[in-house]
């Protein structure tokens, strides 16, 4: 496995140039930079081309992560939206292809943060969301890209809750790049059993988020994190295992993941800096130390 931390731990903003965050991990000891696709529209050839050379040169895998906004939602019932949101994909997944990123994860199947004072018709938006994602998964394909369908907790998105839900979406869909995305903090709101959920999944999982029931760093709470290893190593998953540590308030990101409390107080870059070491360390031993 290799083992990687969301670029936003350290960020208020989803928007931001992702260059200092790739020498950073690399000092820090991870493998994986994951980066927002936020940035990526506005950004031209030789940009991109530069921050791939940046990760290759620092030897730094980079993966990708993404909430769709309202305009980008594929379960949309207005084929106005469902348009633009597969212009934006096409555009976005050529662009990871450049970047050599092998995977985009997250609610790329409807939009995120969920606005619920709207109705919602889940079976609809389901039904529209297979059709659809059907069409951009192919595009995915065509680009290398795996297209990483995020199970997300109930408040903050309503047609992929459990491990169980996303099987039988993806088993709709039917494109083999279509994969099964955890996250052990949606895991804990919406599980019966993390445990049970990570062998559901099997082989269909194609990325993994650690984080503790606070969205702190793992290791910083009370998840199972050996038994969460032991599944994994069970399954046979050898991808990549990536933190999303929410920590600061303030700006975009505070305000979209609802981080209203210092959760790192007192604490400077360095500090943060320091825990994140720590973090992956207790990472990289528990998970790879199993039978």
């Amino acid at each position: 496995m290799r083992y990687g931390i969301y670029f936003a731990y350290w960020a208020n903003e989803w928007n931001v140039d992702y260059r200092p965050y790739i020498e950073k991990v690399a000092r820090l000891g991870f493998d994986v930079l994951e980066i927002s696709c936020a940035a990526l529209p506005n950004m031209t050839h030789n940009q991109l081309v530069e921050l791939r050379t940046l990760a290759e040169d620092n030897g730094i895998s980079l993966t990708a992560g993404y909430g769709p906004s309202a305009s980008e939602n594929l379960g949309s019932d207005d084929p106005a939206v469902v348009d633009n949101a597969t212009r934006f994909y096409t555009d976005i997944l050529q662009k990871l292809n450049l970047l050599n990123i092998p995977l985009l994860g997250g609610g790329v199947y409807s939009y995120w943060p969920v606005d619920y004072s709207k109705p919602i018709d889940k079976p609809g938006d389901w039904e529209r969301s297979v059709t659809n994602v059907k069409t951009v998964a192919r595009i995915a394909a065509d680009n290398g890209v795996d297209y990483c369908l995020e199970v997300l907790n109930r408040f903050e998105g309503y047609l992929l809750n459990t491990a169980q839900e996303a099987k039988t979406f993806i088993a709709q869909v039917d494109e083999p790049n279509v994969k099964i995305m955890l996250d052990t903090f949606h895991m804990n709101i919406e599980e019966d059993n993390l445990i049970g959920a990570i062998h559901l999944a099997g082989s269909d999982l194609g990325h993994f988020h650690v984080g503790e029931n606070n969205r702190r760093l793992p290791a910083a709470g009370g998840l199972p994190w050996q038994q969460i290893g032991q599944a994994l190593h069970d399954i046979g998953y050898n991808r990549h295992v990536v933190m999303e540590p929410f920590v600061l308030t303030g700006g975009s990101v505070g305000r979209d993941i609802k981080v209203w409390r210092d959760m790192a107080p007192g604490k400077d870059e360095a500090a943060l800096d320091r825990d994140a070491t720590e973090s992956v360390a207790f990472l990289r031993s528990t998970f790879e130390d199993q039978n």
